[in-house]
């Protein structure tokens, strides 16, 4: 069976994928999605993970798609997408959503990489961590120890994919995600998810777990904690 035909087989997604040849030329794939309906769709794990996505968090994925629309309405097709259509993009790619104690969300923002992974080890069991991007899923399929995601902190009350569905698709906007509220994550570090983390020598990699620039200041965290109240 085709990809298309595969992911229109499992029935949940409020979108059809349709082979990447149905994309008209010249028009934007995120255009012709809020058009249509429709996702042109490739074989391959990429695409095929993005239709994973879609059949699991489909209010969030249809508000990605909004967004992306009324940026290109905004602002038209160009060579550059400009910051708010990268970090919707970015976000669609590359994101991890995390439901986490302060304490944890503070650590991994100031890469405190001690901390987070040594003095508030125990506090990861009470953390979830659910990938997002779909091309970070691909990655993963042949995983190293650089491979970062751009987590972003998930406030729902409860931990179901349907309650964070719907809160993603409430919280997201682009002015906000252009201003990148993002943490920087090498997701093999989370306990439990690569057997080799278990040394505390693996988190000694500094061309991995970089210590933060000057610059670094924790304005991720700051923005999201006076956004939400």
């Amino acid at each position: 069976m085709a990809q298309p035909a595969a992911l229109n087989e499992a029935a949940r997604a409020p979108v059809r994928f349709v082979p990447q040849s149905a994309l008209p030329s010249g028009v934007a794939y995120e255009q012709y999605i809020f058009d249509t309906g429709r996702v042109p769709t490739r074989d391959g794990l990429h695409d095929f993970f993005n239709g994973l996505v879609w059949h699991a968090l489909p209010l969030t994925k249809q508000r990605l798609n909004a967004l992306q629309a009324a940026q290109i309405e905004r602002t038209g097709v160009r060579p550059v997408r400009g910051p708010a259509r990268d970090a919707l993009t970015l976000f669609d790619e590359n994101a991890a959503l995390l439901q986490a104690p302060d304490a944890l969300w503070q650590a991994l923002v100031a890469k405190d990489w001690p901390r987070l992974f040594g003095d508030l080890r125990p506090l990861w069991r009470e953390a979830q961590l659910l990938l997002f991007g779909h091309a970070l899923m691909e990655k993963l399929v042949a995983p190293r120890k650089s491979m970062c995601a751009h987590v972003y902190r998930v406030l729902a009350a409860e931990r179901s994919m349907d309650s964070i569905d719907a809160w993603l698709a409430q919280d997201l906007s682009a002015d906000q995600l252009a201003a990148k509220p993002f943490a920087h994550l090498p997701v093999l570090g989370v306990p439990g998810w690569w057997a080799a983390n278990e040394n505390p020598a693996f988190y000694q990699d500094v061309s991995v777990f970089r210590p933060p620039r000057a610059r670094d200041t924790g304005h991720e965290v700051t923005t999201q904690l006076v956004r939400r109240k």
